[in-house]
């Protein structure tokens, strides 16, 4: 099975001059240069297809000059052969294919009034081509194809790369991601805090990277099945949390946010859709649960789902939120924000992020709220209310 990203749901204008203009000429967003990791070599860190892996650098200002904003790009996953092959020939598993210019928008603008807490950071994009939420440590070779899963290797390249360009003395710092790329935030979060200063203020942000391990409707354990054949073509579990894998039966299970979340120690915050719609459509109602297609009406429109299925995704809803029961009632250092929308990622889309229409719980925006946790000025733990009554959001389907 091929769990593909939704990134076609994404619109990207690329245009090679520094600045993207709105339609009120106002210079919002930045488009900022692919550097490609030259000594990764030497660690032996490949995208899937042997290219170097990259990251996109916008340098800080006044008073964020020392701080670091790290962003783990989505992006799905691959979990055999043929899908890891097919995955090395696209943007998502190589560098070659990738466009060489990156809009920062949302968390990652460099404009006050669109990102009030971090605009003046050090901000990085960290391209991904490994197709494991940068976690593996493996090679296939069958003597025709080669395949490098070196996502494990490839952060640990751009961590060492950034440590002289002033990431290794910062002040604060956040590491951050979206969708796998969210993923990865967990996975990787107390080994960023390691690299840093003692001294520094070091958090973690994963947005729309709360996957759960749900049973589909078909009362099957699609996306742990999906996970199983991944951890192991890609030689991921000595990579996971070895005090989650010491504990769990089944250690691979620490692949899974709510698993691996107890164990992690650095402060973190949890932005995700309660119908997050990557997970509504793959794990949920994967198209092999549902081979005759009654959920296709629902899944294109969701005013088009009856009362059963709305049932069925209310449940899914009670499910993530007792699957963060204790990270929500038991921690005073961590952050959440739970929306009720059919969205997936939103924290690199200005209009979800910060802007006049974006949506709010208890009339607090995203960054507000990212922000608030993140300085501590107050308390950031925010529940929408259950579908349909967030008038505030920006549905995709």
């Amino acid at each position: 099975m091929n769990v593909n990203s939704i990134s076609g749901l994404k619109f990207v204008l690329f245009i090679f001059w520094p600045w993207l203009v709105n339609s009120k000429g106002e210079q919002n967003r930045l488009l900022v240069n692919m550097t490609l990791v030259q000594n990764a070599t030497a660690l032996g860190a490949y995208c899937l297809d042997g290219s170097l892996p990259a990251y996109h650098l916008h340098r800080g200002f006044g008073a964020g000059v020392d701080n670091w904003l790290l962003q783990f790009e989505g992006g799905g996953w691959c979990n055999d052969i043929k899908s890891c092959l097919d995955r090395s020939k696209s943007n998502h598993g190589s560098t070659r294919y990738m466009n060489k210019w990156e809009v920062f928008s949302g968390i990652l603008s460099n404009n006050a009034s669109f990102n009030p807490d971090f605009y003046n950071w050090n901000r990085v994009k960290i391209r991904y081509c490994d197709g494991a939420s940068f976690s593996g440590d493996a090679k296939f070779y069958n003597g025709t194809s080669l395949l490098y899963f070196r996502g494990q290797r490839i952060w640990q390249a751009i961590i060492l790369d950034l440590l002289p360009k002033g990431l290794g003395h910062a002040k604060k710092a956040m590491l951050s991601g979206c969708s796998a790329g969210g993923l990865a935030t967990f996975l990787h979060c107390d080994n960023f805090t390691s690299y840093l200063p003692k001294n520094a203020s070091v958090k973690c942000l994963s947005d729309a990277g709360f996957f759960l391990d749900e049973r589909d409707i078909a009362l099957n354990h699609t996306m742990r099945s999906f996970y199983e054949g991944l951890i192991t073509l890609q030689g991921v579990e000595p990579n996971l949390n070895q005090n989650c894998t010491s504990t769990l039966y089944y250690p691979h299970l620490c692949f899974f946010p709510q698993y691996a979340l107890p164990f992690i120690e650095t402060p973190f915050f949890i932005l995700n859709s309660a119908y997050d719609v990557y997970q509504f459509h793959h794990i949920l109602v994967p198209p092999s649960s549902d081979p005759r297609r009654h959920w296709d009406h629902c899944k294109l429109n969701v005013t088009a789902c009856d009362t059963s299925q709305l049932n069925i995704l209310q449940g899914f809803r009670i499910d993530m939120l007792t699957a963060l029961r204790d990270f929500y009632q038991n921690s005073t250092r961590d952050g959440m924000y739970i929306n009720s929308c059919f969205t997936h990622c939103q924290s690199e889309t200005q209009d979800t992020w910060f802007a006049a229409g974006s949506p709010r719980i208890h009339n607090k925006t995203i960054a507000e709220t990212v922000g608030d946790w993140y300085f501590r000025r107050n308390i950031s733990k925010e529940i929408d209310c259950a579908y349909p009554c967030d008038t505030t959001c920006h549905h995709m389907i």
